[in-house]
């Protein structure tokens, strides 16, 4: 039998490189939130200010208008992606030709760059130089600018996260489907069950766990999403498109208020684990149901 301290040992070096650039990074913002500190004013040093920051992004129309977009994004950018992942998903569950091909191609834009991505949609998108403005004005009659119509700003970066990431959706509602066993769809074809009602009553709750987690880990993204949308809009028009990061990165970066930064770093954070854990502990609840029915029946 092997000594507990081997393992310990083994593990020693990821725990050192989480330690130092997990823990500590956090440590270091958590005290900064509750600093005012500006490095670049007249006087540089750092002063204890208790609550203050926080009281002040309850009042702070700009954070709280962040943060309504972010979540609003978040929302039609991740179900929109959980749609199409698994119509997709079910397609190549198919013996379609060139299924291989299309797989390939499918999976292309994961391989690319979040600034990237946002730099080859500016592009797409400028007037008189991208192709979507042309067919918008030629096809549908739509004066298609990002920078004058709020709405379109918006719905222009999640379908832009929607193209990014749907391959993920797809690839691990893939994998979801592919290991379900036939047994119940089987049992629910003598049944005589129509295709709803196998969606509805087969697939859904055995698929509910991959469903769960795949949201759990885009949600996470979407939260925090910055590199695409700043080179895209930048955060316009006005506010439109100004997400809580971007908002966290003009407030660090240009402004240099570090406190304030830490701060709203700190309640997105928050925020982030408080959706996780709704995610999870709806997961977890699930697994629970399922287990009691079966020791029942």
């Amino acid at each position: 039998m092997r000594s507990p301290i081997v393992g310990w040992l083994l593990l020693a070096p990821t725990l050192v490189v989480l330690f130092v650039f997990g823990v500590l990074p956090f440590l270091y913002v958590l005290v900064t939130g509750f600093t005012e500190w500006n490095a670049f004013a007249a006087d540089p040093t750092a002063r204890f200010a208790g609550v203050e920051n926080y009281r002040q992004l309850v009042f702070d129309g700009q954070f709280l208008r962040s943060l309504w977009n972010t979540l609003r994004f978040a929302f039609f950018a991740v179900a929109s992606e959980l749609v199409l992942g698994y119509l997709l998903a079910q397609l190549f569950m198919r013996n379609v030709p060139f299924k291989g091909f299309f797989r390939t191609i499918h999976t292309l834009p994961l391989m690319v760059a979040p600034v990237a991505v946002g730099a080859t949609w500016r592009l797409l998108t400028i007037p008189g130089l991208g192709p979507l403005p042309y067919y918008f004005d030629s096809w549908f009659g739509i004066d298609y600018r990002l920078g004058s119509f709020v709405d379109q700003a918006f719905f222009t970066t999640v379908v832009m996260d929607v193209w990014h990431w749907t391959p993920l959706v797809t690839l691990t509602l893939l994998a979801g489907l592919s290991a379900l066993p036939k047994e119940p769809f089987e049992q629910a074809q003598i049944d005589g069950a129509n295709r709803w009602q196998v969606f509805w009553h087969v697939t859904l709750p055995m698929l509910k766990p991959v469903i769960l987690t795949t949201v759990f880990i885009r949600m996470m993204d979407a939260l925090r999403t910055v590199d695409e949308v700043w080179m895209l809009t930048g955060g316009g028009p006005g506010s439109a498109t100004r997400y809580i990061g971007l908002y966290i990165w003009r407030v660090v970066f240009p402004k240099t208020d570090y406190g304030y930064g830490a701060a709203m770093s700190l309640l997105t954070l928050y925020l982030t684990i408080v959706l996780c854990w709704l995610l999870y502990a709806a997961l977890v609840a699930r697994r629970e149901v399922a287990r009691l029915k079966s020791g029942s029946a």
